[in-house]
């Protein structure tokens, strides 16, 4: 499994590209505006992809740990051949 993370606004450290959209299976988004966004500017390269929002209030500083302990429950739900605990993909 690879992963990469991209944000939705213009000015992200890493803004999600038409690229990323293509390479992906699977999108995961913390709110419903972030889905929104996603589908109103990439809307023909989601065709066949699953987006899936887990609700998650974009309220985070980067890599706090509350946020990775909320992701790792909420991803990992998706993922059910990852052994609980781990973290790893």
């Amino acid at each position: 499994m690879e992963c990469a993370s991209a944000g939705t606004n213009n000015d992200a450290d890493n803004p999600l590209t038409s690229e990323l959209v293509e390479w992906a299976d699977v999108i995961f988004v913390m709110e419903k505006a972030h889905r929104n966004k996603l589908t109103a500017k990439f809307k023909r390269h989601l065709h066949n992809k699953r987006v899936i929002c887990l609700d998650i209030p974009d309220e985070y500083e980067y890599m706090d740990p509350m946020l990775v302990q909320l992701l790792k429950v909420k991803v990992l739900r998706f993922f059910p051949h990852v052994p609980p605990g781990t973290g790893e993909a």
